[in-house]
């Protein structure tokens, strides 16, 4: 009784599978492709027909290992998120890099750097920075990309561009200037004992009431801004302009005439849009009464991006500066819908674009938590002779000789570097 109960359920299960099998075959031949009953995997990606074969990476960009093409751009987002520190988002960042190899970061917000590390891309490229304004969720990380850049390879100073504001002491080139003085004993002791140019900040500081005003243009690519409305006078939006194609990255905004105006049609239009107020108070911990302000005073609601995005009619629109997870997403969503039923990405840290005249490709980044300084093309320039020395003679005395037991290796990486001219022991 058993085997025969076996029997019939062993029949029934092959059976099924054998309808399963050519219904697909049917349905295959129904769009033209004939009746296919081969070995065939359906991946994530597309199609796999040879077992030892590799599926197509549709969802997911491999840093490095991905060549642009000429017409090309692509964006990844290095930080989506809010002042308060959080692991999963870092603060305001987006990565920028044309199809001629140029490589841009529109504003460098606390925690950011570590995903533009996670990017593997040689130091020295890395050293054009576009500021939108000069809170610290847009401009905190600002120390760890001119130190660790420095102390990772760039051979050359750091290039920031950034606003005026109504005032000198509120402008772009205060704020470097007093992050210089800030960080002197950071660039004084560098400087002595690496190379003193790469700790250079090169400061281009434009007028923020410019209205869609060149900023930058090298290599085919054009930088425009304009004003935005945000806490005080300063703030702005950029595009680049590359191959034909635009791409607007808007920093903290309330909506406004200029975005409208100068952001209509855009490839890929990136705006912020904050948080339902009710959300501020019971998970970011704000008072109501700062909670509607923020949300709406200074900042974009979602039904006001919806309305953005339904003016000026972007390929594809890009709403960010939220933490987005679960409690949060679909209420925000909902709200661009009520008022926007376009193309539409949620942004996140590492999610990438790339676009192109024919189309947009949305992917999340793969990228290591632990990722090496990858070196370029450039070589940093030696320590400059003459430089006051840091140490005093004081501190030097206080050393402990220990040349006994690192001499070797020491004398061997000479050697293999040719490095006696540069013999850091004899010095005094």
């Amino acid at each position: 009784m058993n085997r025969k109960v076996k029997l019939i359920g062993i029949t029934v299960f092959l059976a099924v599978a054998f309808v399963a099998v050519y219904m697909k075959g049917q349905h295959n031949a129904s769009k033209g492709k004939g009746l296919e009953l081969i070995n065939q995997a359906e991946a994530a990606g597309g199609m796999v027909k040879d077992p030892r074969g590799t599926a197509p990476d549709r969802y997911a960009y491999y840093p490095g290992t991905e060549e642009l093409a000429e017409n090309e751009i692509r964006v990844v987002v290095c930080g989506s998120g809010m002042p308060a520190a959080r692991r999963g988002q870092a603060a305001t960042c987006f990565m920028v890099e044309a199809g001629n190899g140029d490589k841009f970061l529109f504003d460098i917000g606390t925690g950011s750097m570590a995903n533009v590390a996670a990017l593997m891309i040689p130091y020295d490229w890395l050293d054009k920075v576009f500021l939108t304004h000069l809170h610290t969720d847009h401009m905190g990380d600002i120390d760890a990309l001119w130190a660790g850049g420095w102390t990772a390879g760039r051979s050359k100073s750091l290039r920031v561009w950034g606003p005026s504001g109504q005032t000198p002491e509120m402008g772009t080139k205060y704020a470097m200037e007093h992050f210089m003085k800030h960080a002197n004993w950071d660039f004084q002791t560098r400087a002595f004992n690496i190379s003193a140019v790469p700790g250079t900040i090169e400061v281009h500081e434009f007028d923020y009431k410019g209205e869609n005003q060149v900023v930058y243009q090298e290599n085919g690519v054009t930088i425009r801004s304009w004003p935005a409305v945000h806490t005080g006078d300063g703030p702005v939006t950029y595009s680049l302009e590359y191959k034909g194609m635009r791409i607007v990255i808007g920093g903290d905004t309330f909506p406004n005439k200029w975005y409208i105006e100068y952001a209509k049609g855009a490839d890929l239009a990136i705006h912020e849009a904050f948080m339902a107020p009710e959300l501020f108070v019971k998970l970011y911990n704000q008072p109501p009464e700062l909670a509607w302000r923020a949300c709406c005073a200074f900042h974009t609601s979602g039904q006001a991006f919806g309305k953005i995005m339904s003016t000026v009619k972007p390929r594809h629109a890009v709403a960010y500066h939220f933490f987005n997870e679960e409690a949060t997403r679909y209420v925000l969503h909902d709200q661009i819908r009520e008022t926007y039923d376009g193309p539409l990405s949620m942004a996140t840290d590492m999610m990438v674009w790339n676009i192109t005249k024919d189309e947009i490709t949305e992917r999340m980044a793969v990228s290591t938590d632990e990722a090496w300084a990858v070196p370029g093309e450039a070589v940093q320039p030696p320590p400059e002779k003459g430089r006051p020395n840091p140490y005093s003679k004081w501190i030097l005395d206080g050393r402990w000789d220990i040349s006994d037991a690192q001499k070797k290796m020491l004398d061997d990486f000479a050697d293999k570097y040719n490095l006696w001219d540069q013999d850091w022991r004899k010095q005094k």
